[in-house]
């Protein structure tokens, strides 16, 4: 289902995923979402990750013919959105699945992260309750926004209040929101020891490690 993004401030379920799929990868020449991992999209893996966690599935692509590709893909269980504004930025793609997503907790996620833990999924969201947001952050203290549980009209309210001061980066999303709980790499290691669920997908390189790993999982 193609659906445009709009403010939609009635929320009447309990978890929404958005799905940052905006990015084109020179690297690959195409969308790279779509990019094939074990003979499915990344996008794909990224999706079939979240079943039966959240209530809703949101995808943010970048253009009309960008959102139409995923539409192919994806059947009409997922609700396909159009960036609100022309300039790519993570926190743009974040502001357009924040205004339509129903749900009051919402996970953002990218699209090119198909080994994301589905037990750390849960864990970001149960850690959410009562709290503005739940982020992973590594010891360094460098923050993983983009893999993180959001309470959806909180984050929206952040995220539209940084880009009216012109500021495009996630951070200052971040920054503008109070109650947040940062829960360390440390942590999620318990659940997830090769912290797989930050491992992105940039070149080709990347692409044939993940094979491996996948490979070495089924057996």
């Amino acid at each position: 289902m193609l659906i445009h993004g709009e403010h939609g401030d009635t929320r009447f379920l309990d978890k929404s995923a958005i799905i940052l799929a905006g990015g084109f990868s020179s690297r690959f020449g195409k969308d790279k979402g779509l990019i094939q991992l074990a003979n499915k999209p990344l996008i794909k893996h990224v999706l079939d990750k979240i079943n039966n966690v959240v209530d809703e599935k949101i995808i943010v692509a970048s253009s009309k013919v960008q959102a139409e590709n995923f539409a192919k893909f994806l059947g009409s269980e997922t609700n396909v959105l159009i960036d609100v504004h022309d300039v790519r930025s993570p926190l743009v793609g974040a502001l357009t699945g924040l205004r339509k997503a129903r749900g009051e907790h919402a996970l953002l996620l990218p699209c090119d992260t198909p080994l994301v833990s589905r037990d750390v999924i849960l864990l970001l969201f149960d850690l959410c309750i009562n709290k503005t947001a739940v982020i992973p952050r590594w010891p360094s203290g460098y923050i993983e926004p983009l893999h993180a549980v959001y309470r959806a009209k909180a984050a929206l309210e952040a995220a539209e209040s940084a880009l009216n001061e012109v500021k495009l980066d996630m951070r200052s999303m971040v920054e503008g929101m109070r109650g947040i709980r940062y829960v360390s790499t440390l942590v999620l290691q318990q659940l997830d020891p090769e912290l797989r669920t930050f491992f992105n997908i940039n070149t080709p390189l990347d692409l044939k490690k993940a094979e491996l790993i996948l490979k070495n999982v089924i057996r």
